[in-house]
């Protein structure tokens, strides 16, 4: 097995949304905002080769979007998705499978390209695995997360017949890769747990989006159900630390992965390294 950081780029998110009720004298020292509040965050996916597949681990925020929505995200950096398979010998065409965490726009935009004004799957040769709960949930949405489950980044998966719901107990992938679920931030959030040189490595995806994420309070505004969230964190980083997990973070601007310490301040970062480094 072999497992590569794949970039996508850099976009911005409302400072006090990512934050929830942290006030932003103490946040603004983790991720400093600029002059309209709004923070950096990376949009930093996974590919895993193994045996003969090619699984990738969300995709960014695509390309597809027209000028007004793009402007409200300040996307920005030289990465993208394809520079980023490119720099590790891959095109998007080899990609056997793309798991989708959860459907918010930043982690699944890239599912869908435009061609020849159709909407059509950027990946062609792949399954694209969800789960029937949270695809439900991301179909009819509720009126508060609506903005974030876009038809034209869903809808042409399942039409294109590339769409395969992960099933609890089914044998979908490799033994060293299981699918893991939380429930806070969306309903049915996927987290990918990847066995690699003897490393267990979690994908935290959005139930922790960043390392300054990790105090307990440090819950997004973004969230369905905090309180869920607040649950899941104390469960899953509790046995992180146990277990001596690598955390995998998605958004975090600046810090890639990292293991967790105990300290007189409850559980925090202890080393920060990036997974080539593993």
């Amino acid at each position: 097995m072999n497992i590569y950081t794949i970039n996508t780029g850099f976009f911005k998110l409302d400072g006090g949304a990512m934050f929830g009720v942290v006030p932003k004298s103490i946040w603004n020292k983790l991720n400093p905002a600029d002059e309209n509040n709004m923070c950096t965050w990376a949009m930093r996916c996974l590919l895993i080769e193994v045996g003969n597949r090619l699984i990738l681990i969300d995709n960014g925020i695509g390309d597809k979007q027209d000028e007004k929505f793009f402007s409200h995200y300040y996307l920005h950096g030289d990465d993208t998705l394809d520079k980023s398979l490119e720099k590790h010998g891959f095109h998007r065409n080899d990609i056997t499978d793309v798991i989708l965490t959860h459907l918010h726009f930043d982690h699944c935009g890239g599912s869908i390209t435009r061609e020849n004004n159709l909407l059509v799957p950027a990946f062609k040769n792949a399954v694209y695995w969800s789960n029937q709960r949270h695809w439900k949930w991301a179909t009819e949405p509720n009126e508060r997360e609506k903005a974030s489950f876009l038809r034209e980044n869903i809808l042409p998966i399942q039409e294109s017949g590339q769409l395969k719901f992960i099933e609890t107990g089914a044998d979908d992938f490799p033994k060293n890769i299981i699918i893991r679920q939380a429930f806070g931030h969306t309903d049915a959030m996927m987290l990918p747990q990847i066995t690699y040189k003897d490393k267990t490595i979690l994908f935290m995806a959005d139930l922790l989006p960043s390392a300054a994420h990790i105090p307990l309070p440090y819950v997004m505004g973004y969230d369905m159900f905090p309180l869920t969230t607040l649950n899941e964190k104390k469960s899953f980083l509790t046995e992180a630390l146990q277990n001596n997990y690598v955390l995998f973070f998605e958004h975090d601007p600046l810090i890639e992965s990292g293991t967790l310490v105990m300290t007189e301040k409850g559980i925090r970062l202890g080393e920060k390294f990036r997974l080539n480094e593993l």
